[in-house]
């Protein structure tokens, strides 16, 4: 049994709301302890509710939601965003991860996407979907500034991490990380723990950033 993952709803529309809330109250391991309008109100729900994961929408009043990440990511740490919108343009995504969201996805998204980001920020793993990383990557590699790769952290990375680390940074899932390497989804997944760890990357999102700052994934 997992735990109970509590969840805050930010969305001014209240449609929008009312859905993702049918959606994921049919979910065991979800809670939903709150739902808000704007960003300046998602703000004072985090204080009061305390949730686990944020479900934020990127264009609302008073405040948007590349705004209210940034400031709830700066005041709570351990609270984990996943950013959605119904505009498929890549600048989203990008201000999403800069603002500290461990996750973006389309509002567009089957059932299964959405309930699969929530559980995977929350324990820390990768939400940003495939699509939208590589679709990411492609349109800002070229313009990340680079970094010496020869940073001494990766020198605390055994081979096999700094593959995974690799891999991560080309966006593929632990499943395609697993089968170009020829280990376990389990295993892969406790290389990237241990990756995470040692680089010191809040989580996965920001591994792929800073593979790319580092100058170890090409730039074509």
């Amino acid at each position: 049994m997992t735990d109970t993952i509590r969840l805050l709803i930010v969305d001014d529309q209240p449609l929008i709301r009312m859905g993702f809330t049918m959606v994921l109250n049919a979910e065991a391991d979800i809670e939903i302890v709150g739902e808000a309008n704007n960003g300046e109100e998602a703000i004072r729900m985090v204080e009061s509710r305390r949730p686990d994961v944020v479900l934020m929408d990127v264009r609302m009043p008073q405040m948007d939601g590349i705004e209210a990440t940034e400031r709830i990511i700066g005041a709570h740490p351990d609270v984990r965003v996943v950013v959605l919108t119904t505009f498929d343009l890549d600048e989203y995504a990008f201000s999403a991860v800069r603002a500290g969201a461990s996750g973006f996805l389309l509002k567009d998204a089957h059932p299964r996407e959405l309930t699969a980001a929530i559980r995977s920020a929350h324990a820390g793993d990768a939400s940003l979907s495939p699509r939208v990383t590589r679709r990411m990557l492609d349109l800002f590699g070229k313009t990340l500034p680079a970094e010496d790769p020869a940073t001494p952290a990766l020198d605390h990375l055994t081979e096999r991490e700094r593959e995974v680390f690799l891999a991560i940074g080309r966006g593929l899932t632990n499943a395609e990380i697993g089968a170009e390497l020829f280990v376990s989804e389990s295993t892969v997944k406790t290389h990237v723990g241990r990756v995470l760890a040692k680089l010191e990357a809040r989580d996965r999102v920001q591994a792929v950033i800073l593979a790319h700052r580092m100058g170890l994934i090409p730039r074509d």
